[in-house]
């Protein structure tokens, strides 16, 4: 593939990848009727099955066999698994209590903490530009917390966790499909065993309507689809380009939030998601303004001395 073409499907993996993550809320919101728990051991069980299929057809088996030889791998791997469960499991269940607002924040700040976990576990530096938006984030975090005695619990965590998570992922050699298989795989023994002996009638698929078991068994695309899109993309177009893209998710949920489920933007959330705005249009404008220098002394360097 040229690399124009190469580019405009990296943009339209992209586009789908962060698109799908946006509206997933809608997803979720047609299983209201189900516990959290109960989506998430579906969202394991369905994705691993998947996720099996798609190791098998794309012959990923041998990646995986290297991945599992490493205690340190196998560990990280398992911390990770676990932060992603949790993450799953706050997000839906956000979700489904009319928290969307909340998740969203969460989402938005996730980048900026992503470059001061950066900065503070692999020595990553700063520029000045990043480091007044964190600042700005932070307090308008800070602003929520003293100002209107709320605390953006969820927000907060979400961010944290899928951070931390993409730390963790950050220290092991392992491709993205193989890494969320295995991960999988280390959930996948709790959600059966849930399933057996603890959920409730409403995930016996043989005592449910059609519609509700596609809606199951689709926990697994609506896990992994997105993902795949991403890996995609990464490997056509630049880390930093990709970047750019990564707000399309959160802007989706808020504008789910506010027009469709009538969620409440309340003064002190507002305040707070105006600060982060700010934040991410300094750090979006800081990282468009190094990449085209990083563009420019590449080109010169091509063109080598006169």
């Amino acid at each position: 593939m040229s690399q124009p073409s190469s580019v405009r499907s990296g943009v339209i993996f992209a586009l789908c990848a962060y698109t799908m993550w946006g509206i997933a809320p809608i997803y979720f919101k047609a299983l209201a009727a189900v516990p959290p728990v109960e989506i998430l051991m579906h969202r394991v069980v369905w994705a691993f099955v998947l996720l099996a299929f798609l190791i098998v057809g794309l012959r990923h088996i041998g990646k995986v066999k290297a991945a599992i030889k490493s205690t340190r791998v196998l560990i990280t791997l398992m911390v990770a698994s676990t932060l992603l469960a949790c993450n799953w499991f706050l997000y839906i269940w956000a979700v489904n209590n009319d928290f969307i607002l909340e998740a969203s924040l969460g989402y938005y700040i996730n980048p900026l903490i992503n470059v001061f976990l950066g900065r503070l576990f692999l020595g990553e530096t700063l520029r000045m530009t990043q480091k007044v938006a964190v600042g700005i984030a932070v307090t308008g975090v800070l602003i929520m917390i003293f100002n209107f005695g709320y605390v953006p619990w969820i927000a907060l965590t979400l961010a944290m966790s899928f951070s931390i998570y993409g730390l963790l992922r950050k220290q092991v050699s392992v491709d993205s499909l193989p890494g969320l298989f295995i991960e999988t795989l280390f959930l996948f023994p709790a959600a059966i065993i849930y399933w057996l002996f603890f959920a409730t009638q409403v995930s016996d698929l043989s005592n449910n309507t059609s519609s509700l078991n596609v809606l199951l068994l689709l926990a697994g695309v609506v896990s992994t689809a997105p993902l795949l899109c991403f890996t995609a993309a990464a490997r056509r177009i630049r880390y930093s380009t990709l970047g750019f893209f990564q707000y399309i998710g959160p802007s989706l949920m808020f504008v789910l939030a506010v027009t469709l489920y009538n969620e409440q933007l309340s003064t002190a959330r507002l305040v707070t998601f105006c600060f982060v705005w700010v934040a991410l249009a300094l750090f979006t404008f800081d990282t468009f303004k190094h990449y085209r220098r990083e563009m420019k002394e590449k080109k010169l360097a091509a063109l080598g001395p006169e």
